[in-house]
């Protein structure tokens, strides 16, 4: 598909979704060239790697010496992640309480009983 004569783009973060998609399913750190082959598309070696050092860097992946380079495997699970990315974005707010209110007021009945459960169940933790 081309749009306005360049090739058109794929959505932001979909191909970050898909090494992280690979990395979640392998049983072992991954090196670039074999992401890059589970993956099935025609990318460059350096597409990939760029990739996976930037989410080295931001702790999303930890990585070990493989040869002369690095394998690479995701640092949590989709749901960790998911978490991490909602406790930096409330520690960037000054107004905690509004930010958490209003996130809780938005949720859907069945996702605030879960949420409940889930503040007992750690309270009954500690």
């Amino acid at each position: 598909m081309v749009e306005d004569g360049r090739d058109a783009r794929r959505p932001h973060g979909e191909l970050v979704a898909d090494v992280l998609a690979v990395l979640w399913a392998a049983e072992e750190p991954l090196t670039p060239q074999q992401i890059n082959g589970a993956l099935g598309r025609d990318l460059a070696r350096t597409t990939v790697t760029t990739i996976l050092t930037r989410l080295h860097e931001k702790g999303t992946l930890v990585r070990t010496r493989s040869g002369r380079g690095f394998a690479y495997a995701a640092a949590d699970d989709a749901a960790g992640l998911a978490a991490g990315r909602m406790r930096r974005e409330l520690d960037r707010e000054p107004q905690r309480d509004l930010v958490l209110k209003r996130f809780v007021s938005s949720l859907s009945g069945d996702d605030e009983e879960a949420l409940r459960r889930l503040l007992l169940e750690s309270e009954d933790g500690e």
